[in-house]
């Protein structure tokens, strides 16, 4: 068991899967195989919901969010879709809870696990592969996306948040501070000394700005904080959003440069953070002057890249897009300090 996270993808998929046959008894499973559909720091299964519909078993990684944490992301996720926001259905165990926590001898720690509707659509890409064939219109998926992104603002602006909630911030200290929500990117073994150096610098400069833009309410709040590519599903004209599990509290241009960084120096750029703007101007306000502070928050979300592939470097996405990450961040960072 000691060997769980040294063994090979292969191992761990399997030993995540006797998790995930466990876990899906709490939903009054027995007689269905879950499909394995990804596994980086949590595992996601494709599965059977108690109804017999199709549902996406999450397999969380250990110690990544408290019982409370975790209860507080699916209620958010409950209230939006209850709203009729375009995000996953929870589908509550047979006691009637959000997710359960399960224990198996094959995986070190025990595991909490929960299970959401799965829903129709592709996802709108990979982080490894980039966009996918499946987004045929670029600047209406990318509109739709914007549009998506200023109601999940909205939403958690106007949301009167439960007792109890807690979820953690990508503030000052979560992203410049000494233990970074994903890490101490500028300790990833990958830098060279000039590399490390220069990450240093900005993160030191990044750190005052963001100090000197505040939190104000218009700018700041519960935000998804991962709408990456794989995270957005389209269908039939809609864009879905999935898995928030890195939601917690942010400025909103947070997630706006999560979504078009990976583009940045590509020939779809303009026209992709063009429609995602224009998106969310037809839902919520965003002025001009706050669109100046993107390539500050394009930098802070390329530091917290280097963070993930710094502390998840067991995960075959992370070994696979580190050279561009580095090459990225640098690049950007390079960039902002001449502006200074």
């Amino acid at each position: 068991m000691t060997d769980f996270y040294t063994t090979g993808l292969d191992e761990r998929a399997r030993r995540m899967t006797q998790m995930a046959l466990e876990a899906l008894k709490s939903w009054g499973i027995t007689d269905s195989a879950p499909e394995l559909v990804k596994i980086r720091e949590n595992a996601v299964f494709r599965a059977t919901a108690p109804d017999g519909g199709e549902a996406a078993l999450r397999i969380h990684r250990h110690g990544y969010h408290t019982d409370a944490a975790l209860e507080s992301e699916l209620q958010w996720m409950r209230a939006l879709q209850q709203d009729g926001i375009d995000v996953p259905a929870i589908v509550p165990t047979r006691s009637g809870a959000l997710f359960t926590t399960i224990a198996v001898e094959t995986v070190p720690e025990p595991r909490q696990v929960d299970m959401v509707r799965w829903l129709p659509g592709a996802p709108l890409g990979t982080l490894e592969q980039g966009l996918s064939a499946a987004v045929q219109d670029i600047s209406q998926t990318f509109t739709q996306v914007g549009r998506l992104v200023a109601e999940l603002h909205n939403h958690a602006a106007g949301w009167p948040q439960p007792t109890g909630f807690q979820r953690h911030a990508w503030d000052v200290e979560g992203l410049t501070g000494e233990q970074p929500l994903w890490g101490r990117f500028w300790e990833f073994p990958g830098l060279d000394k000039s590399q490390r150096d220069l990450m240093e610098r900005a993160r030191s400069i990044t750190r005052n700005d963001l100090i000197a833009v505040g939190q104000p309410a218009e700018s700041y709040g519960l935000i998804h904080a991962d709408l990456n590519l794989d995270n957005m599903l389209t269908h039939e004209g809609r864009v879905m959003a999935i898995d928030f599990d890195d939601c917690g509290f942010g400025w909103h241009l947070f997630d706006l440069a999560t979504i078009s960084i990976l583009f940045r120096g590509k020939d779809n750029y303009d026209e992709i953070h063009q429609s995602l703007i224009t998106g969310y101007r037809q839902i919520r306000a965003l002025s001009d002057e706050l669109l100046q502070l993107m390539p500050l928050f394009y930098l802070l979300r390329a530091f917290t890249y280097v963070g993930w592939i710094h502390t998840r470097n067991e995960t075959r996405t992370a070994q696979e897009i580190a050279p561009e990450i580095v090459a990225l961040t640098c690049d950007l960072a390079e960039t902002y300090l001449q502006s200074h």
